[in-house]
């Protein structure tokens, strides 16, 4: 059979910093791919939706596969899917990835048929046998499939990560794909889930909690595959547990692997496995992202971080001592005011660090989601993207955004522009003599991604899909399995 798996484009805020490529989506085209099937990928990241056209006429796929992993692409996948049920009826459409996990059936609903089924969880497991089931009625009974007639039990979490390598020869335009400086850059995975419950993130509710390891033989021997020299570690939390990236460290070291890295930690991940961190330096880990959140001790609590703002301070001082390029993020509250603005921004132009800046945002997923007392002031999907307010905010909407943008501009000012330039200058020339253009255009971009005007203009646009809004609950937490998608130990298919 010939199956096409298409990513959705770019949202806000990878049209600055970021390009990724669409690892999850790879794996899922290696398990497919092993069942005997012939196989495209298309990244609408690096490619058009008129490439999309022309790829399905060209193609002619029999089955088309879409990965939604953030809810502002909602929209986009239901309009495509749509309009390929026009062009293709006899072709069957299926979507699944992170954010649809959570929010399947009305995805279904939304389709009004277009789409056959969406997937919840994983898709390596399960992208096989579906499309084994096309045509049969058995189709709704498998684990992790909702479609239009029903659902099936919970989804499979597979048990072995070293099973299905990234299919990373599908992704093309690779030369697309990079994170900051590091232009271009491949992306791995050593581990899946998060061990932690923080109130505003669905990575551990994705997981059921759970936190699984690929062995370091594996996680290495993938690395040496890679042919880009810098590579994005997308584990949620890197080095967990030190003995396992001690290991894969190792193995790398046999193989004599050299490269860049970039990966993603907790501050009290850092302090507490420094050691693992120091012996990364050595194999090229250069730059590092840190979520802090928060400045102050009640906001950290409110997110649950389970970490005072002097340890996060002392993780910072770490990260200086070894070496690293330091990113952090900050969720401004709507509930702020100028001072609270003030505050962070003066805090940010003090610090080496770069800070990035994100809005609080209940989305389908959280436990925030579920208990936050505030209304939702819009159900767009669009709007879900932690760069707009979807809650109620104290300043009036448009000076909100005046002020988000004014304090998201410190990193404009110290690490974007001329600033970077200076630099940088020499990593920019050999880049532009390479070809390699991702980096330079990121330095000019803020300016017309970041605008009050835009954000704000944003919140009217027509609305053609609406969320389903949460249900209340009247514990103060939710149960667990009204958050989790994987419920049980990982399976087998």
């Amino acid at each position: 059979m010939r199956v096409l798996l298409v990513h959705p484009s770019a949202l806000m805020y990878s049209e600055i910093y970021l390009r990724l490529e669409p690892l999850g989506l790879e794996c899922v085209a290696t398990a497919i791919r092993e069942a005997g099937h012939e196989v495209r990928l298309l990244d609408l990241q690096v490619f058009t939706h008129r490439d999309y056209w022309h790829e399905l006429e060209a193609f002619r796929p029999e089955a088309v596969g879409f990965s939604v992993n953030y809810l502002a692409n909602v929209p986009e996948v239901i309009d495509l899917a749509v309009a390929t049920r026009r062009r293709r009826p006899g072709c069957f459409l299926f979507a699944g990835g992170h954010s649809l996990s959570f929010i399947a059936a009305e995805v279904v609903e939304h389709a009004q048929g277009a789409l056959d089924c969406v997937v919840r969880g994983e898709g390596e497991l399960i992208a096989p046998r579906l499309l084994e089931a096309i045509g049969d009625a058995r189709l709704s009974t498998l684990p992790g499939v909702v479609t239009a007639d029903g659902a099936g039990p919970s989804p499979l979490m597979h048990d072995d990560l070293d099973r299905f390598p990234p299919a990373r020869d599908l992704a093309r335009r690779r030369r697309k794909y990079f994170i900051g400086v590091l232009d271009p850059c491949a992306s791995a995975e050593f581990s899946r889930g998060c061990p932690w419950d923080c109130s505003f993130c669905s990575a551990w509710t994705f997981y059921g909690r759970s936190y699984r390891k690929a062995s370091p033989e594996a996680a290495a021997a993938d690395i040496a595959r890679i042919a880009e020299p810098n590579v994005f570690l997308v584990d949620d939390v890197a080095f967990v547990h030190p003995e396992h990236g001690l290991a894969v460290g190792r193995e790398l070291e046999r193989l004599r692997v050299r490269k860049q890295y970039y990966l993603e930690t907790r501050c009290d991940v850092l302090l507490r496995n420094r050691e693992v961190f120091d012996y990364w330096r050595r194999l090229g880990l250069r730059y590092m992202f840190l979520g802090l959140e928060a400045l102050d001790e009640e906001s950290l609590k409110l997110h649950r971080k389970r970490i005072t703002p002097n340890e996060n301070l002392r993780a910072l001082e770490i990260a200086r001592e070894i070496g690293f390029t330091v990113a952090v993020n900050i969720i401004a509250d709507p509930s702020w005011d100028e001072r609270q603005f003030a505050i962070v921004r003066d805090w940010a132009l003090t610090v080496p660090e770069i800070v990035h800046f994100t809005v609080a945002t209940p989305y389908p997923g959280t436990e925030i989601w579920h208990t936050e007392s505030r209304r939702l002031t819009t159900l767009d999907y669009r709007l879900f993207d932690v760069q707009h307010a979807v809650l109620p905010t104290r300043l009036p909407l448009a000076r909100f955004y005046e002020e988000l943008v004014k304090t998201q501009s410190v990193l404009d000012r110290k690490h974007l522009g001329f600033a970077a330039l200076r630099a940088t200058a020499g990593l920019a020339f050999h880049l532009a003599l390479r070809g390699q253009t991702n980096f330079i255009r990121m330095l000019w971009k803020f300016g017309s991604v970041y605008s009050r005007d835009r954000q704000y203009s944003d919140h009217f646009k027509p609305v053609e899909y609406s969320m389903r809004p949460p249900v209340a609950h009247s514990a103060s937490r939710p149960r667990s399995r009204d958050l989790f998608v994987h419920l049980g130990a990982p399976g087998h298919a």
